[in-house]
């Protein structure tokens, strides 16, 4: 679940949900319900996304994943993921997402999602996206996430192609997050961002955010009306993907 608090005329959505806070689909009609609260209440600044606990979020819950039936299921799943996830990514006031421990696969994506991104210092956090070691390839607005966020095709390939962990310090370096700080210090530096951005004359931060996403926003819209894409999420059914998938799940427990 997403759990919502206001602080500071600011809305705190916490991921909570077992041990590794995994997103499914109560997760996701939630996140979409909490943009839309944000873009239309004037009184609301913006968004802190974080997570309870050691982990921010290990992705996709993969009970979930596993019990999908058939390629109809799978494609009505990520049609709604799609949406919910574009609309998070195009949020027209501040989204800051505070990592305060392990983020993967759709955890990762959020983060990519957000304007900026702060990260707990603590030495054993591990950041990444592991899709290729496991056989799930992105989705088209998963895709244009990561790039964007990534700022770079080549930085997308490293991510991706690689599969790597890396810890705080070196996600820091490879420019996949913004700042490191001790996780006492999370909130309030997300606080200070958000409403840095957002109270300045005419909230010209909305016009800004706009018009710098109109284009990936519109290669996402392009995108999605092809719905070829789709045929990607055959692979949900290979053995190996769910035999892979089975024994990420028996590890986290």
């Amino acid at each position: 679940m997403l759990k919502e608090t206001i602080q500071e005329n600011i809305v705190i959505l916490t991921l909570e949900n077992g041990k590794t806070n995994a997103v499914n689909r109560e997760t996701l009609e939630q996140l979409k319900a909490a943009v839309e609260k944000v873009n239309t209440d004037d009184t609301l600044k913006g968004i802190i996304l974080t997570g309870a606990g050691r982990f921010f979020s290990s992705g996709f819950d993969l009970p979930m994943f596993l019990a999908l039936e058939d390629h109809a299921a799978v494609c009505e799943f990520f049609d709604f993921e799609e949406q919910v996830l574009l609309d998070f990514f195009q949020c027209a006031k501040p989204v800051v997402c505070a990592m305060n421990g392990h983020a993967a696969a759709m955890g990762m994506i959020l983060a990519m999602a957000s304007d900026y991104r702060l990260v707990t210092d603590h030495p054993k956090v591990k950041l990444g996206m592991s899709e290729i070691k496991i056989g799930l390839p992105l989705s088209v607005t998963q895709t244009e996430v990561m790039r964007f966020g990534l700022n770079s095709d080549r930085a997308y390939r490293d991510v991706m192609y690689f599969g790597d962990m890396l810890d705080p310090n070196g996600a820091l370096e490879k420019g996949w997050v913004d700042e490191v700080l001790p996780a006492e210090a999370l909130m309030d530096r997300a606080k200070a961002i958000v409403t840095g951005w957002y109270d300045n004359p005419g909230h010209a931060f909305i016009p800004m955010k706009i018009l710098q996403k109109k284009h990936a926003v519109a290669k996402i819209k392009a995108a999605l009306a092809d719905t070829t894409w789709q045929e990607g999420l055959h692979c949900f059914f290979d053995p190996t993907v769910r035999a892979t998938l089975e024994f990420v799940q028996a590890a986290m427990g």
